[in-house]
């Protein structure tokens, strides 16, 4: 008896699961959460790529300082040349690359936050309709 039960209890259960229908603005949903999730991936990609650009940056910033010859012309890449400048030229030449790197990953972080938002509120639109049917979340692998 308690058996006969389950069956009837896992059979109403798999015929709702059964009777969610997916319509057009539905699948919209879905088309446009993953080409956020798409297009997040790909910012958070250039974001530590900007961010490996700017340590770089530091780093000569850092070995720049440590010069002791202050007369010395130190080679900066302009696009595929490179032009001698004193050090403390091409230190404000660095100074002014970190600024313009830095102000680029924030815009590019505030388009992430952007994102998450509108992905936060596809997932509770989305989840509200067909609960476990569906899963959102991103793979581990």
């Amino acid at each position: 008896m308690f058996s006969e039960f389950l069956f009837s209890l896992t059979k109403k259960k798999t015929k709702l699961i059964e009777d969610v229908n997916v319509t057009f603005e539905d699948q919209q949903k879905i088309n446009k959460f993953a080409r956020n999730t798409s297009r997040m991936t790909e910012l958070k990609s250039e974001i530590d790529s900007k961010k490996k650009s700017l340590q770089d940056l530091q780093d000569a910033s850092d070995d720049l300082m440590m010069l002791e010859d202050d007369a010395l012309l130190i080679p900066y890449q302009i696009g595929d040349v490179f032009i001698s400048h004193t050090q403390e030229e091409t230190q404000e030449m660095l100074e002014a690359a970190k600024e313009a790197l830095e102000q680029e990953v924030r815009g590019l972080e505030d388009q992430v936050s952007a994102i998450q938002q509108v992905l936060g509120d596809l997932k509770v639109q989305l989840y509200a309709k067909f609960g476990n049917n569906i899963n959102l979340e991103a793979d581990e692998s």
